[in-house]
């Protein structure tokens, strides 16, 4: 097989290069694979990146080496690529560093930053331009010896305290050892708001279940439990979108889930490597779906 290849996604034409390297060596699986997987779940992956200012993760040496966050755009970047020029995460009013973020709204901009290993994608809660976050998010932190099994308990006890006040929830694997739920919400509202109602929901499940459930970040506090991780919704932060490949041994997927499966406990995220994940999506669709449209605000 050729390394190098000129290929037309679209309107633009694209050079491939080094198709044969292999990016996750314990798997075997080849950058080529990588922009083949990225290319086949785009229906279902471009409508969580839309609008979203992208940090990447790249692995230009495969997962077993040297990575880098990237989130200004990178050198040579085609003037076909959408960037929003947005300020530092976090930075004040008085800090006006900025950054060139790619948007990527299509899929001849998803395959070319396949192209240069850009392995990991990760998107804040809210849009370009918007006035705060239209997703509400938390990530469940399993502190071991608790693992995906404690996890799925705690998603489901999270779901029904969050469907009290009208809001519904929506399961993903973080593609490595923990979840999160995804939960759409009004966009009228601050991170601040939307965080701190977060953190609100998870002091009080911690408090109802002590011994399955922290909502500290000291680390001393974890182990055995599974710590509710509310400050993803914070104006600097980014999760990881769904249907994102992880830096693990092998390709592993940021895969939604049906709450069927989460109720069960029978979630092994190891298991849900990028072929799996392209199968459950042509069977099933998009999970996540729900998260496009918006959602109820947060009680105040």
């Amino acid at each position: 097989m050729n390394d190098r290849m000129r290929v037309r996604v679209g309107d633009v034409e694209l050079v491939l290069s080094n198709l044969q390297k292999v990016l996750y060596p314990a798997a075997g699986f080849t950058k080529g694979e990588v922009i083949d997987y990225y290319t086949r779940i785009s229906p279902y992956l471009l409508p969580h990146l839309s609008d979203r200012a992208l940090t990447r993760i790249r692995f230009p040496n495969g997962v077993d080496g040297v990575n880098f966050f990237e989130k200004n755009r990178p050198q040579g970047t085609p003037d076909w690529v959408r960037l929003s020029t947005l300020p530092v995460p976090g930075s004040t009013k008085v800090d006006r560093e900025t950054i060139d973020f790619v948007v990527c709204d299509d899929l001849p901009t998803l395959v070319w930053l396949a192209n240069l290993a850009s392995l990991e994608l990760h998107t804040p809660q809210w849009k370009v331009g918007a006035t705060g976050p239209d997703l509400l998010v938390v990530d469940l932190d399993p502190g071991p010896p608790a693992g995906l099994a404690e996890c799925c308990e705690v998603a489901c006890l999270m779901r029904d305290r969050l469907a009290l006040d009208g809001i519904d929830a929506y399961p993903k694997t973080s593609g490595k050892k923990g979840m999160q739920l995804c939960c759409p919400v009004a966009g009228t509202q601050t991170s601040e708001e939307v965080s701190g109602y977060a953190k609100r929901v998870a002091e009080e499940l911690a408090r109802s279940h002590p011994r399955l459930i922290t909502a500290r970040m000291t680390k001393s506090l974890r182990p055995g439990k599974v710590f509710i991780d509310w400050s993803q919704n914070a104006a600097a932060k980014t999760t990881v979108t769904p249907y994102s490949l992880r830096a693990q041994p092998s390709p592993t997927v940021s895969a939604p889930l049906t709450w069927d499966e989460v109720e069960a406990g029978q979630v092994a995220a190891t298991e849900l490597t990028a072929p799996v994940v392209l199968e459950r999506a042509e069977e099933w669709g998009d999970l996540l779906e729900p998260l496009l449209e918006p959602g109820t605000e947060v009680p105040a």
